[in-house]
């Protein structure tokens, strides 16, 4: 069976994509990926995605540079999702911090998030 026979579509003909860094690991956001964008990902080694709020193919960084080149591609064992492993460029988050995964809840403090890092420029 090909990769692209492998994958399971929801209903709405998306798959979620985690992005990792490569280098580091870290976790850096989770997109959704309809067949055109997962298409234009495979075609130009850049990650694309689907705007599900604007309802668009879009690559990732195309208004701000911060870009992601594709290291590999894995898949779950069903199908289900993508592990986009990326070389980011600047910050993967909207808020120019690194990962959108900044903000950490504690127990210790229910109501509050402990924020991690700096914005990057």
């Amino acid at each position: 069976m090909s990769f692209l026979d492998s994958l399971v579509f929801n209903d709405q003909g998306l798959i979620p994509a985690v992005i990792q860094d490569d280098s580091t690991g870290q976790v850096l956001t989770l997109c959704y990926m309809n067949q055109e964008a997962l298409d234009k990902t495979l075609e130009t080694g850049f990650v694309h995605v689907f705007r599900r709020s604007a309802g668009r193919l879009m690559m990732k960084g195309e208004t701000s540079g911060h870009t992601q080149a594709v290291k590999s591609i894995f898949l779950d064992c069903e199908g289900k999702s993508l592990l986009v492993r990326v070389d980011q460029k600047v910050a993967a988050c909207h808020k120019n911090y690194f990962t959108c995964y900044f903000r950490e809840y504690s127990p210790e403090e229910p109501g509050q998030l402990k924020v991690h890092g700096e914005p990057v420029k």
